[in-house]
Order: C-alpha cells, then sequence, then structure tokens
C-alpha cells in the first residue's frame, strides 16, 4: 500500500480534493495537508516572515493557514509521522494549461513535493461548471496504478487536465506539451469606499499555441491531457551564444 499526501489551492473543504481523497482509499493511506482557505495563484511562495499554524481536523485531515508550497513542505519536514511515496495535488476547481502552470498554487504544490524528493502529480478539471469531478479522479487513479509498478523519472512532474465531461464521454488521454496564451487581459480599476483606487487582476489571455500536440488542443477536444513537465528552467540551447555574446561585453 502506498503513502499518499494530498494538497490543493482551492482550501482543504474543496470538492475536488474530497472527491479524489475518496477515489485513492483503495490505493494506500491518505494524508490531506492542505489550506485553510482559496489560496489560488499562489504559486511556489514559501511563507517565511510569520509562523505557521496547522490545526488537524481529523487523523487524517489538516489544514495550513498558508500556501499551497507552504502545505507540502511542513507535511514532509515535519507534520507527517512516515514520509509519503507520492504527492498529488488536486483536484482544481479549472484549468492549469500552458502559462497557468506558473501561477498555479496547484502545480506549485506538486513541484514542492517534487523538490523534496517524491514522485509529485497535479491534477485540474477544465471547464465552466467543474462538477465531474469522478471523471478526473478516475483518470488520476488510473495513473497512479501505472506510476507504482512503473515510475518515471526522478525530475518529472505530471500536470493532469481533466475535461468536465462524463467519463464515458471522455475520448481518452493524450501526451501534450505546455501550449501558451496570449498576454492577460488589462487589470481593472475600481475604487475602495473612501475613493482610492483599487486594482483587480484581469482575466488570462485567450488561447494562442494550442494546435494539434498541446494541452489545450487534447482538452478542448475532449482528451484528458497529461504533460510532463519540469523545474529546470534553464535555456540549455543558449548557453553557448550568450557565452560568445558575453565575450564581447566591455569588463566594468
Amino acid at each position: 500500500m502506498m503513502n499518499i499526501l494530498l494538497s490543493n489551492d482551492d482550501g482543504y473543504q474543496a470538492p475536488g480534493l474530497i472527491c479524489l481523497a475518496r477515489a485513492m482509499e483503495t490505493l494506500g493511506d491518505i494524508s490531506i495537508v492542505a489550506p485553510q482557505r482559496n489560496r489560488s495563484g499562489a504559486s511556489s511562495s514559501l511563507t517565511l516572515e510569520r509562523p505557521l499554524r496547522a490545526v488537524s481536523i481529523d487523523p487524517y485531515t489538516t489544514y495550513v493557514d498558508g500556501t499551497p508550497s507552504d502545505c507540502v513542505h511542513l507535511a514532509i519536514t515535519g507534520l507527517l509521522k512516515q514520509e509519503p511515496d507520492i504527492v498529488v495535488s488536486g483536484i482544481n476547481n479549472g484549468a492549469n494549461l500552458g502559462d497557468d502552470v506558473i501561477y498555479s498554487g496547484t502545480v506549485a504544490a506538486a513541484i514542492e513535493g517534487r523538490f523534496l524528493g517524491f514522485p509529485a502529480i497535479a491534477v485540474s478539471l477544465v471547464g465552466h461548471a467543474e462538477k465531474h469531478y469522478n471523471s478526473a479522479a478516475a483518470y488520476v487513479v488510473q495513473i497512479m496504478q501505472r506510476l507504482k509498478n512503473h515510475p518515471l523519472p526522478s525530475n518529472c512532474i505530471l500536470n493532469i487536465n481533466v475535461p468536465d465531461l462524463p467519463l464515458a464521454e471522455i475520448k481518452g488521454i493524450q501526451t501534450t506539451r505546455l501550449g501558451n496564451r496570449h498576454k492577460a487581459e488589462p487589470v481593472i480599476k475600481s475604487s475602495d469606499p473612501r475613493g482610492h483606487p483599487i486594482y483587480w487582476v484581469g482575466p488570462p489571455g485567450a488561447e494562442q499555441d494550442a494546435g494539434p500536440g498541446t494541452d489545450f488542443y487534447a482538452v478542448n477536444n475532449g482528451y484528458v491531457s497529461v504533460s510532463p513537465i519540469k523545474v529546470d528552467l534553464t535555456h540549455h540551447g543558449l548557453i553557448k551564444d550568450l557565452d560568445s555574446w558575453l565575450q564581447e561585453c566591455e569588463s566594468p
């Protein structure tokens, strides 16, 4: 049996997290360590300027007054009596496609698990109503059963996006790369009750690179998208050219 750490960015009471926990009970022992409230868009931030509070709700569930990365970090480095075999984050209420992974707290929780040395999965449900969490959970269980006997490389995180459809209407699984969006919409300016300006971050940009092979394309056509992502942000193909370019810089 596996020891599975579950987290998310929608909060410990989120329906996607609860659905996923129930679906994975047959796979092993579940521990949930998740944010106290919705922390969508928190990315990989850690809380460093104040202490964190962790409150146990039951023997299996703890909420933390911090970010998704805080939750996974605390769970692995101090809260859990036994280290997990895998970290699973989700099921997120909404897409984490393309550029979304940069900002996503859901993906960040999986990344934190990977940083700390464990296999990791992030899973999101893509749609406008977000109601078929059972469909996403069924695919996660299937993928985890495969991972149990056929592990992936140690630097790989699986970013899974499932269309919000009944299970019977999903066409299958596609391996994809991350697409990208147009730049975000402008901020929305308003005023507070005292007349001071306030700003809301605008909606994400529309799909741009969303053709065949991308995560956008798979989900839009009724398939589960599984993208292997990694944390190394180095532009390896540019190292030699950059080295030559820097050689021509004058010394200060």
